[in-house]
């Protein structure tokens, strides 16, 4: 049964942000916000120690705003282009981001273990992750300027460009939602410059058919954020000291990674039934927060508590966080996968966000975290 669909206002906000990524060069925008606040940390907080460690957390803190924003941009635009290519890649890009993780955890701990001083391995540590950056950088500029993506794009743009030359009204839409396949057919389809009122209801449309993989990408991180990295940096051990929350990291990026590899096994989610498998994984707060507290003697006090959690919500993580954007793309026409791709990198920043912001309202409110405020003669940065 196909009915016409209206806009009803609740899905504004969300829907005009992803316009914000949709222009072709926001990826390299969003590589500057990222190298900017990497070279100010590391030359003027690490080399240099220009600030205390209250100093040092804020501008720290500041920094990883900054970062996160870039991030925003970019991988927008990074889920626009996947949006475009063949289903499989989705998954590609997913396993990527874990890799990087991956690479950076291995980095902290060669670093840590081969050079004993701390501030001298904190700035090799950074200084291999700003030519990482460098590199993928340039990489970006050259792969999007093969055929192979020139060629997929260009059959998006002949889609869009064919859709416009039959509008009937260059100002209006027409649009047509199956509820029974979850499928969008733009009948009538215009660009989306003319009128502001056409462009949110175009991403109000496509967000009606997959709002339950955006929700559950959007749980899934929000989960892992309150967790990820705050809480588990709390974790302590006298035997393994300092150790832990790196090889608890360590262990969480790994499965991650597994976790998207696996993503690409063959299976037909249902939209809800991924939603309440996404919901599940909140079990993981109760445990690693007795793995914390009583601050004396935690619940589970033996390191192996959880760096097993940490295991878990690593496969679970890379698994839900992959598998809701790979079907969200193919829930739409070839025509609004760049659009689909970008409003569900809202819905996982989203996620990122509120999971951040979570996870230190509850920092601030903890012994440790005033104790690291008052410590003195220890830089912040050099503690990861």
């Amino acid at each position: 049964k196909e009915k016409e669909n209206t806009i009803s206002g609740v899905d504004v906000f969300l829907v005009v942000l992803s316009q914000i990524c949709l222009h072709p060069s926001s990826s390299l925008a969003g590589y500057l916000f990222a190298l900017g606040p990497l070279l100010f940390v590391t030359i003027f907080d690490v080399w240099l120690e220009r600030f205390t460690t209250k100093q040092s957390y804020v501008i720290n803190l500041m920094s990883m705003g900054t970062v996160a924003f870039g991030c925003t941009v970019q991988q927008s635009s990074f889920y626009g282009y996947m949006g475009m290519l063949p289903k499989r890649y989705t998954q590609g890009v997913m396993t990527g981001e874990s890799t990087a993780g991956v690479i950076i955890s291995l980095s902290r701990i060669f670093t840590k273990l081969l050079i004993k001083n701390e501030r001298k391995n904190t700035i090799i540590f950074f200084t291999i992750s700003i030519c990482m950056v460098l590199l993928c950088f340039i990489l970006h500029i050259v792969v999007r300027k093969t055929r192979f993506v020139q060629y997929y794009t260009g059959l998006v743009r002949q889609g869009l460009s064919h859709a416009k030359d039959h509008s009937h009204n260059g100002s209006q839409y027409q649009v047509h939602h199956d509820v029974i396949t979850e499928e969008v057919r733009f009948v009538s389809f215009a660009s989306v410059t003319p009128s502001v009122a056409g462009m949110i209801l175009h991403r109000y449309v496509v967000a009606r058919v997959i709002w339950t993989y955006m929700l559950s990408i959007a749980v899934t991180y929000f989960i892992t954020l309150c967790l990820f990295p705050g809480l588990e940096s709390e974790i302590r051990n006298v035997t393994l000291g300092e150790w832990l929350p790196i090889l608890i990291m360590a262990i969480f990026n790994i499965s991650d990674f597994v976790g998207k590899i696996l993503a690409a096994v063959p299976y037909e989610w249902n939209g809800t039934r991924l939603l309440f498998c996404s919901c599940v994984r909140v079990v993981f707060i109760p445990l690693f927060i007795m793995c914390v507290y009583p601050a004396q003697k935690p619940t589970f006090s033996h390191p192996a508590w959880p760096c097993i959690f940490s295991l878990l919500m690593g496969v679970t993580n890379g698994y839900f966080g992959s598998v809701p954007m790979i079907h969200a793309a193919g829930k739409v026409a070839p025509e609004q996968r760049e659009l689909a791709g970008n409003i569900m990198t809202v819905s996982y920043m989203s996620g990122l966000m509120l999971g951040s912001v979570v996870a230190y309202a509850a920092y601030s409110f903890t012994a440790s975290g005033s104790s690291l405020h008052s410590e003195t003669g220890y830089n912040f940065t050099q503690g990861y």
